[in-house]
């Protein structure tokens, strides 16, 4: 039988260099020499285009940068980026693409600009990598070869009520009362049912039926009640991290200072507008061909088959598949318990039955065809699996289930390279046909630390349920999948998708560093950061997806 965890979980595990037939379950080793991709294996590639200054009637005056129509090699995924990533896009993005071979151009489509709440933590060493660049979210657009793209700054007073949007919320303090809007809350006092970074579980078996605007009723709301009050839903994405660390320092001379002069403003009748971020680029990713089909390889054959990258990231799930498998197989609950319960040992097992759900089929990094070296070669862990926080991938809904894999290794390209982090960003992904997919790697069954949820990737997992979920209601098979996935990630670490989870904030623009937050085991991203994600039909579906999770695992 297989065990799901290692016996011990470094914070950081070296993808190493040697890779044993036999291999033990807490994998530190890969092969000793990378062997060549096999052969019909296409990486991918990016385009990266920079943008150029626009005269546009339709900008009405205001500063626009973009691209007119060219043709441009293969690609399939755009995305903008910027040079600084604390900076934001205050705008609007929309792009027109050609359809490979027709000719035919789509019309315009909006790029979500709201992309930077989806990152490492501020203090975490991937937030300081030196390749870091503001990013908007992906958008999938399918095989095209021309492109036409803008970028409009928005008005000034639209960038300020966007900005504060993030936290106007009548921010409470920890007696209930209003403290002056816009300001985060500091619930560093909140009750702290753990000591320094742990926290516990708690198991409340509450319904939750709805969600934010209208979706149901209050208990699919976080429970806030030590530390005072949840943040509504924003009315449109928010753009801003209010931290001590990304808030520019005030003035110190400002009593020696001679008396201001007069700032002369735009003219009459010209409405002021939001500065564009420097180095605005246009990404074009091409995710390359779909890997070769694959059956199954002898022992000996597996290690020489896959290079160093690719056996390290397949064998941290040696526990649960085959090395180099591109499949995760599905187990039944009694086969999943038993498990369980022999990965911890019949003695401490016998005090209870284990409240888990039956494991997923998964497939792997290794089954949508990862490129394993673009990724930073180590593996972050985090401590536990407290909640998981569900998001929508903004990248549309014009995707069928079969494209999936080149939609992710689109999606992990601009991770990567176009925005500077480590590796994907979501532990998981989930398409419309309740397909589940292995995302940053490091196991499956690990507690891996994700770039997901700004402020709260410690003790979490981050689940993208691939498409856009503002306006179109998700399908069944993806909330579905997404109960199913929670029912067994987050019974190996014995929380309760009913139940409420204490997590300690590294800081967002809802909750200051260090702050004590109580939030549900299965939140949506905006209970821990003022977003738009996963969007209002996706969040109004999660009490659903509780409920569903908690009955898979037997509660």
């Amino acid at each position: 039988m297989r065990g799901y965890l290692a016996s011990s979980i470094g914070v950081a595990c070296a993808a190493a260099l040697a890779l044993p037939l036999a291999v033990p379950q807490d994998v530190r080793a890969a092969v000793a020499a990378p062997v060549a991709e096999p052969a019909g294996s296409v990486p991918g590639s990016t385009q990266s285009l920079p943008l150029s200054p626009l005269t546009s009637d339709r900008s009405g005056g205001a500063p626009a940068q973009g691209l007119t129509r060219r043709d441009v090699r293969p690609f399939s995924l755009v995305g903008v980026v910027w040079d600084d990533p604390a900076a934001e896009l205050h705008g609007r993005v929309q792009v027109r693409t050609r359809a490979t071979g027709t000719g035919r151009w789509s019309d315009w489509q909006d790029v979500d600009t709201h992309n930077q709440e989806h990152a490492a933590d501020l203090d975490s060493p991937e937030r300081a990598g030196a390749e870091l660049h503001g990013s908007t979210a992906p958008l999938w657009v399918g095989d095209s070869d021309g492109v036409e793209i803008r970028v409009e700054s928005a008005p000034a007073s639209t960038a300020r009520h966007d900005h504060g949007a993030a936290t106007d919320h009548g921010a409470a303090t920890d007696q209930g009362t209003a403290t002056d809007q816009g300001a985060v809350t500091d619930h560093g006092t909140a009750t702290d049912h753990g000591a320094g970074d742990s926290a516990s579980n708690e198991t409340g078996d509450s319904a939750d039926h709805g969600g934010h605007g209208g979706h149901g009723d209050p208990s699919e709301q976080p429970d806030h009640s030590d530390q005072s009050r949840q943040a509504p839903a924003p009315t449109r994405p928010a753009t801003s991290v209010v931290t001590a660390q990304a808030s520019a320092p005030a003035s110190a001379s400002t009593a020696s200072a001679p008396a201001a002069q007069p700032v002369a403003g735009p003219p009459s009748g010209v409405q002021a507008v939001a500065p564009l971020p420097a180095g605005l680029r246009l990404e074009l990713v091409d995710p390359g061909d779909d890997p070769p089909a694959q059956g199954p390889l002898a022992d000996g054959a597996q290690v020489s088959a896959l290079g160093a990258e690719d056996a390290a990231s397949s064998a941290v799930n040696a526990d649960l598949a085959d090395l180099g498998a591109t499949v995760i197989p599905a187990l039944t609950k009694e086969e999943t318990e038993n498990d369980f319960i022999e990965s911890r040992g019949v003695v401490q097992a016998a005090h209870a039955k284990p409240y888990i759900g039956p494991r997923p089929r998964i497939v792997t990094r290794k089954g949508w065809g990862a490129d394993e070296k673009l990724r930073e070669r180590n593996f972050v862990y985090t401590k536990s699996v407290r909640a998981a926080f569900v998001h929508h991938s903004a990248s549309g809904n014009n995707y069928s289930c079969s494209q999936v894999p080149s939609l992710l290794r689109s999606i992990y390209r601009y991770h990567v390279k176009s925005s500077g982090w480590r590796d994907f960003g979501y532990n998981f992904a989930v398409d419309k046909c309740g397909n589940i997919y292995e995302g940053r790697a490091g196991g499956v069954a690990k507690p891996v630390l994700g770039a997901h949820t700004l402020g709260f990737n410690s003790n979490s997992t981050g689940i993208a349920v691939l498409g856009t979920y503002s306006n179109t209601n998700p399908p069944k098979a993806a909330v579905n999948a997404v109960a199913r996935l929670t029912a067994w990630k987050l019974g190996l670490y014995g929380a309760n998708p009913k139940g409420k989870a204490l997590l300690k904030s590294a800081g967002s623009n809802l909750y200051k560093k260090g702050a004590k937050v109580r939030l549900n085991v299965i939140s949506g991203h905006r209970d821990g950061f003022a977003t738009e994600c996963p969007g209002g039909r996706l969040y109004g579906k999660l009490g659903t997806a509780r409920t569903s999770s908690a009955r898979y695992q037997g509660r």
